[in-house]
């Protein structure tokens, strides 16, 4: 199937009230395992590479996107390509060559007017391309353990700290000056969690809905136990991010098989019940999807 864009999915979901799926890719079987969920399930999903996922690619991002894509025009659900947390403008201005519809450029560790600034000019480089753009205001919480999945370098960010939480009117007014096409809010979840015990602000996510005029997106997912993010979809969260729980997945499944198999060399043996156990985590999120 030819793959979709980012905007079309979201859009989709937004006039239905329902969220679409975005999961980040790191290896080859990361998109194996996405497309195969979403197979299983029946539904659209996003396929995302994180600027980290690309320095563990040694900085190349051509040949994990070429294989991402493949993998996703291999698929009979509709997916879509997306660059995820993109800092660097040099990464951002590849999105085009490298067949991505959409990029979440990842301004957020700059002051607000900084913020605006290099989101609008990314906004502006994006949309003479046809590229649909995400921002992050706020802080979504994070912790520095996972230097593959999570925001690396980052000092641990406390969730709940003063200060963290997107404001409203902060966020309509960003919308407004940059152009965005989705905002990322910061609502109580946060990157790389390996238990899924967040608490989110449902009651701000209602505000951020009704003050903000365009999709909103909720990062770090992983760690939202399936009830809040069913109450979060019911909210207004437009597209769901999760990384961590694939990761964790995989590693699982990989630890138990070579528990069971202690003088196993071949990584196939190990891969696929890893790249199943991805796939099966997939296809949970997607149920709670609507």
């Amino acid at each position: 199937m030819p793959l979709v864009s980012t905007g079309e999915l979201v859009s989709a979901a937004q006039a239905d009230g329902r969220s679409v799926a975005a999961f980040n890719v790191i290896t080859l079987e990361h998109a194996e395992a996405i497309a195969a969920g979403a197979e299983r399930a029946g539904a659209p999903a996003i396929l995302q590479i994180s600027e980290n996922a690309v320095k563990f690619h040694g900085g190349r991002l051509s040949a994990i996107a070429a294989a991402t894509a493949a993998v996703a025009r291999a698929s009979h659900a509709p997916l879509a390509l997306h660059l995820d947390h993109v800092e660097s403008v040099e990464l951002l201005h590849q999105a085009h060559d490298e067949g991505f519809g959409s990029v979440m450029f990842d301004a957020s560790k700059l002051t607000y007017e900084e913020n605006v600034r290099a989101t609008a000019d990314a906004v502006a480089w994006g949309h003479e391309r046809g590229i649909w753009i995400e921002a992050e205001l706020g802080r979504v919480g994070g912790k520095d353990t996972d230097k593959v999945g999570g925001k690396e370098g980052e000092a641990p960010l406390d969730a709940h700290a003063p200060g963290v939480r997107t404001d409203p009117a902060e966020a309509a007014a960003y919308a407004a000056a940059t152009g965005v096409d989705a905002l990322a809010v910061a609502v109580g979840s946060s990157h790389a969690m390996t238990e899924r015990t967040a608490a989110l602000d449902h009651a701000l996510i209602g505000r951020l809905r009704d003050a903000v005029p365009v999709p909103l997106v909720l990062h770090g997912s992983s760690g939202v136990p399936d009830e809040e993010i069913r109450q979060a979809v019911a909210s207004g969260m437009r597209k769901i991010n999760v990384g961590t729980a694939l990761n964790t997945a995989f590693t699982g499944a990989v630890r138990a098989y070579l528990a069971e198999n202690p003088t196993g060399v071949d990584p196939r043996k190990y891969i696929v019940p890893g790249r199943e156990a991805m796939a099966t985590t997939v296809a949970g999120f997607l149920a709670l999807m609507g």
